[in-house]
């Protein structure tokens, strides 16, 4: 099962005896407030225009706790995701079509923590919405509510002492932009730098100028040249695990699984005891 779909397969999904769930994840990292200037508002944005039955996703509300010692974006309690799926329309037995503006990262967070709970078939629309050249509905969609019942699996999922074991032992990739790697800004949290023995791979780097996935050659090719291999796990994180999702999707796309370290860096900086590292050396 491929992990991303081009928006001509979605209208033809769409139009099928079997349509796909749509969900609308659109959000974006915002220091808006800091500048004095209205935060990014996903759901007003999805109500000014949105694929025909996509239900809106509140990354912040549905798709992440509350921010605190365990990061800026941890997991959310299970229960209440799996109600806001649910409410959502997710079914596990019907497959689910995930997008957002256009970054992919939000999208990515949706799939991964779908997967990751045991859904058995979510798809990224590739490109997110700029894609989409068909109709679109203002509004709210109220979708029927689903039967999807979240289940955790531990194997996709590293905690601090989880991801410094890896950076050790296999490949542990920083989703982040290369200056924040290398410690030069840190415009969101404690301190800059990375995790010790962690290997720069700035997620930007994994898409076209177009917003759309490189393809899957290509995909192995840049993170075989990262030092990834069939014989080493693979991790990623980034700033909040939001990112570092769509890291992780990318290796799907090239056939390589990775699990993903949600605290990331803004759980890892805030821990003075934790070491970290500057520079572009990984260690």
């Amino acid at each position: 099962m491929t992990v991303i779909i081009t928006a001509p397969e979605l209208a033809e999904a769409l139009a099928g005896e079997a349509p796909p769930v749509l969900l609308d994840v659109r959000w974006q990292l915002s220091l808006a407030k800091a500048a004095g200037a209205p935060p990014f508002d996903g759901r007003a944005e999805y109500a000014a225009g949105h694929i025909p039955g996509a239900a809106f996703v509140d990354l912040d509300r549905e798709l992440a706790g509350a921010p605190g010692g365990q990061g800026r974006h941890p997991l959310p309690d299970l229960a209440e995701f799996g109600a806001a799926m649910r409410r959502a329309g997710v079914s596990a037995s019907r497959p689910v079509v995930v997008y957002d503006g256009g970054q992919g990262w939000a999208a990515a967070r949706a799939w991964w923590m779908l997967r990751w709970t045991g859904h058995p078939d979510v798809r990224v629309l590739d490109g997110g919405l700029p894609s989409w050249t068909g109709e679109l509905a203002t509004g709210a969609s109220v979708p029927d509510a689903g039967d999807f019942v979240p289940a955790a699996d531990a194997a996709g999922l590293l905690d601090a002492d989880g991801a410094a074991e890896l950076a050790r032992t296999g490949v542990l990739l920083d989703a982040r932009a290369g200056e924040r790697y290398r410690g030069e800004v840190e415009p969101v949290d404690r301190v800059g730098g990375h995790i010790p023995g962690a290997v720069s791979a700035p997620t930007t780097e994994n898409v076209g100028p177009d917003g759309r996935f490189l393809p899957a050659v290509e995909l192995k090719d840049r993170f075989k040249a990262l030092g990834v291999s069939s014989d080493a796990p693979v991790g990623v994180y980034c700033g909040s695990g939001v990112s570092g999702a769509h890291e992780v999707l990318a290796l799907a796309v090239a056939g390589i699984p990775a699990a993903l370290y949600v605290g990331s860096w803004s759980e890892w900086s805030a821990d003075p005891s934790r070491p970290v590292a500057v520079g572009a050396d990984p260690q």
